[in-house]
């Protein structure tokens, strides 16, 4: 039930810049149980913040928002299963060779059938599915692989009601729509393009409640990866 959105500009921006518009998005959506974000450095590198609050309510946005990027992925979470609150199960996931982050909205049902083995390997925190998902998709990156190709791998091994978003270590920003229940768009907030979750509204109302001020709204098909180009641009496949 959570929200997430990934971001790509041509020119740096502070990520607060994104804030009005994100504490929107947790209010109308389902959200509220912790939050996180990753973004592109100024050494080129992904970097990330989680935080079990709120958005509205952590303090910590404040100083994360003061940071410059080109690049980003922001996730609000909702938990299916509230046991599963904390650190360890708050997204986005980062992979530990630094080649991408990644976040899940909706369920990934057929998570414990591959729980076993990542856990048993000592590659789990957490109980949540989506960190199942994760390592999966560290097993299954390769830098020749179109990440749009391996977002529908990884729909097709788990099932379920599933948006998976992507900001990779090269600054790409990508975001599958897998989840019928919660539709996902492309959009502009000034120079900056968007593509992200509607806010469990099987219509626009996320253009009247949360991103009034958005341009070039598109709707993005079921079970498809749209990529935002560095001018920020979306391009589906």
């Amino acid at each position: 039930m959570c929200e997430h959105y990934v971001a790509r500009s041509p020119e740096p921006f502070r990520l607060d810049e994104l804030w009005a518009f994100t504490e929107r998005l947790e209010r109308f959506g389902l959200a509220g149980f912790g939050w996180g974000a990753a973004w592109i450095g100024a050494d080129g590198k992904l970097a990330s913040y989680l935080d079990v609050r709120a958005f509205r309510d952590d303090p910590g946005r404040e100083t994360v928002g003061r940071t410059e990027t080109t690049s980003a992925l922001v996730h609000l979470r909702r938990p299916s299963r509230l046991s599963t609150l904390g650190l360890a199960d708050t997204q986005p996931f980062d992979d530990p060779a630094g080649r991408f982050s990644f976040s899940h909205n909706g369920d990934l049902r057929n998570y414990k059938a591959h729980r076993g083995r990542y856990r048993d390997a000592g590659r789990l925190r957490g109980r949540a599915d989506t960190e199942v998902g994760a390592r999966w998709l560290e097993d299954a990156w390769h830098a020749d692989e179109p990440v749009a190709h391996l977002l529908g791998a990884l729909h097709d091994t788990f099932g379920g009601q599933a948006n998976l978003a992507v900001l990779t270590g090269g600054g790409d920003a990508h975001h599958y729509a897998g989840n019928g229940e919660n539709p996902v768009f492309t959009f502009r907030l000034g120079e900056i393009g968007l593509a992200g979750t509607g806010i469990y509204s099987l219509d626009r109302s996320l253009f009247k409640f949360v991103a009034p001020g958005a341009t070039a709204r598109r709707l993005v098909p079921i079970r498809r990866t749209v990529s935002l180009d560095p001018e920020g641009r979306p391009t589906v496949a």
